[in-house]
């Protein structure tokens, strides 16, 4: 008994240092001072240059205008609330969201009752969660023992919430994951449960994206924002994702070089169909010390996209060449 008891203070340590690591990463802010602008490089793949709007081959910096207009509703900062509201009764579990909160340090979030009628303990994660159509990064996982309830709270990443300009959450995706907390088998993947806002008629989907485009083929659309040399694990390209090709995809990158070094940068996305997704890829301080690179003023990339669920490759991009001023 002890034993086990031992192993469970760990993992849940090891869950919680996780959640901390995350959240730092999330509320680091991004000061002007260390975003630099992308600009495409004119010599990039012919697949790029054949996106341009008007055939004209320029890549000027452009503003994205995204969904419906804001309607009058809750004011920008005030606090969302939620009708109390069963989402989840599966394979005798059941999810209660009680209400919306708003905690100082963890920022916005979700309380859940969840009760296990099971005769196993039982671990509650989340596949994907998503607002106002956009992907962001959960700060959820839990277990639950065998004819116990758990009154939890599912926090959402302020730093990308505010990356996305979302100031008012009109509506929340939850794709749950339901697995035994012993095996760690799956228990099941339920299908998305939506919870509707105070806010949902007033909800962030007019979205001002600036950057230049570096993909837009068969729904898919990648622009690069801006380069910060200032984040948490050295320097972030960070970039906006759009996925309307009618299926789930994930991206990632390889043969990335920078001011003509290669470089083992860190990203992989996720994003599902219809919705949209503020990420970054991160390339590592070690990586540019090791290659004596004081500034990034040059990469290059290859971004590979793939079918999230089938795994089969919908395209690589080829080389796309950007350059940071």
């Amino acid at each position: 008994m002890r034993r086990k008891k031992q192993k469970s203070g760990k993992k849940n340590c090891f869950i919680l240092f996780l959640i901390m690591v995350i959240l730092v990463m999330s509320a680091c802010s991004t000061t002007e001072e260390s975003r630099r602008n992308i600009e495409v490089d004119e010599k990039a793949g012919e697949m790029i240059e054949s996106s341009d709007a008007d055939g004209s081959g320029e890549k000027s910096t452009e503003v994205l205008s995204i969904g419906k207009e804001n309607t009058e509703g809750t004011e920008a900062g005030s606090k969302e609330s939620i009708e109390e509201q069963i989402i989840l009764e599966q394979d005798n579990i059941k999810i209660t969201a009680l209400e919306m909160v708003n905690d100082s340090i963890w920022g916005e979030g979700i309380k859940l009752l969840i009760e296990n009628d099971s005769e196993k303990s039982i671990g509650v994660g989340c596949n994907a969660l998503i607002v106002n159509d956009y992907m962001i990064n959960d700060l959820f996982s839990t277990s639950v023992a065998a004819g116990k309830k758990a009154n939890e709270t599912m926090y959402m990443s302020s730093g990308q919430l505010e990356a996305a300009g979302i100031t008012n959450i009109g509506q929340v995706e939850i794709y749950f994951h339901l697995y035994d907390s012993e095996s760690y088998e799956t228990i099941a993947d339920p299908e998305c449960v939506m919870i509707k806002t105070s806010a949902y008629d007033a909800m962030d989907n007019q979205v001002e994206i600036t950057g230049q485009e570096l993909y837009s083929q068969d729904g898919i659309r990648i622009v690069g924002q801006y380069v910060d040399e200032n984040s948490i694990w050295g320097t972030a390209v960070l970039l906006y994702i759009e996925n309307n090709s009618g299926k789930r995809i994930g991206i990632s990158c390889d043969d990335m070089s920078v001011n003509g070094y290669m470089v083992s940068p860190l990203f992989s996305s996720t994003i599902y169909e219809g919705k949209r997704s503020i990420d970054d890829i991160t390339i590592f301080s070690s990586d540019l010390e090791e290659n004596a690179i004081e500034s990034v003023e040059d990469i290059e990339v290859n971004f590979h996209i793939y079918n999230a669920e089938t795994y089969d490759t919908i395209a690589d991009t080829g080389a796309i060449s950007f350059h940071v001023n």
